[in-house]
């Protein structure tokens, strides 16, 4: 029986080596990009799939599958054959949907493997240029005084929204939540002054900041933005410690060959090593990483663990 179970264990090896071998030859990869045309997620997918594609001698084409904060097209990715020919490109909404969304149709830390964490970027809390907001000090003086400070995010649930429930919940600041549908008419508002604070990412802002319509207090990443380095953190203006990264990755199905996801990882990093990839996802407000898949199953079960305390603490409902 010892002698049965060594010679089955090694065909099931060789055959999975066979596989991984023969990967990508059988037909093209596709990248799913959970959110809709336009947005950073298909952005960075977009920017991906030449590089790889020349890289691995086969087609990878894009698929926009959005919906649910990215749930559904990360759904149809969990349920694909996990054969190495189908990848999900997600955004930071990924960690924040298990706690968020009650009936997920897929389990986020069993059904799912990172094969490589893109970047992160961070989030900007920007007033209009008129503002009498000078600095986050500023904010703070009126949020501690209960002056009702209100701040727009992009949605209920959003990593901006998710931020400042943190920051509030740090230091029992009254801060007023005002979710808009969307990037456009939070823009909208807050260009307009009818929102006095607006939380979204460099993409986002960075426009209406070098148009000197908004000005930038604040960024949540530990460190400073490097695009924009005069910006201070709000880890720096005393709060020690916070870190509210917006981030991107790609995930397999999670029975995927690991010689197959150890593979495309690698050659996702030498992707990223590009100028030419390098530059526009930098456009995008990317700051890049290269780190192993492991690293990203860290770092991913760290932001799922962080904002499901933040969800429950807030009752944070989805939209």
């Amino acid at each position: 029986m010892k002698k049965l179970i060594t010679a089955l264990c090694a065909a099931l090896a060789f055959s999975s080596a066979a596989f991984a071998q023969a990967w990508p030859s059988k037909q093209p990869i596709k990248l799913v990009a959970v959110f809709p045309p336009g947005g950073s997620v298909d952005q960075v997918a977009r920017v991906l799939a030449p590089a790889l594609q020349q890289q691995l001698g086969q087609s990878v084409v894009v698929d926009n599958k959005g919906g649910a904060s990215g749930s559904i097209g990360t759904a149809a990715v969990a349920a694909v054959p996990a054969d190495g020919y189908t990848f999900a490109v997600v955004f930071d909404t990924h960690a924040v949907n298990p706690s968020l969304i009650a009936s997920l149709p897929f389990d986020t830390r069993k059904d799912l493997v990172p094969v490589a964490l893109i970047g992160t970027g961070a989030m900007v809390l920007a007033t209009q240029a008129d503002s009498p907001y000078k600095s986050f000090a500023d904010v703070l003086a009126a949020a501690k005084a209960k002056k009702n400070v209100n701040y727009g995010s992009i949605g209920n649930g959003s990593l901006g929204h998710l931020a400042m429930a943190l920051l509030a919940k740090a230091d029992n600041l009254d801060l007023v939540h005002v979710p808009y549908r969307g990037g456009g008419p939070l823009m909208n508002d807050a260009l307009a002054g009818h929102v006095p604070l607006s939380i979204g990412s460099v993409f986002l802002t960075k426009p209406h900041l070098d148009s000197k319509r908004l000005r930038a207090l604040a960024v949540t990443t530990s460190k400073r933005s490097t695009h924009l380095p005069d910006v201070p953190t709000i880890a720096e203006s005393g709060y020690a410690g916070f870190d509210a990264p917006a981030w991107w990755a790609v995930l397999a199905p999670a029975k995927t060959p690991p010689d197959i996801v150890k593979r495309l990882h690698d050659e996702i990093n030498a992707a990223l090593k590009k100028p030419e990839v390098a530059s526009k996802l930098a456009a995008q407000g990317i700051d890049i990483l290269t780190g192993t898949p492991e690293q990203a199953r860290v770092f991913i079960e760290q932001q799922i663990d962080t904002w499901a305390k933040v969800v429950r603490e807030n009752g944070i409902k989805s939209d």
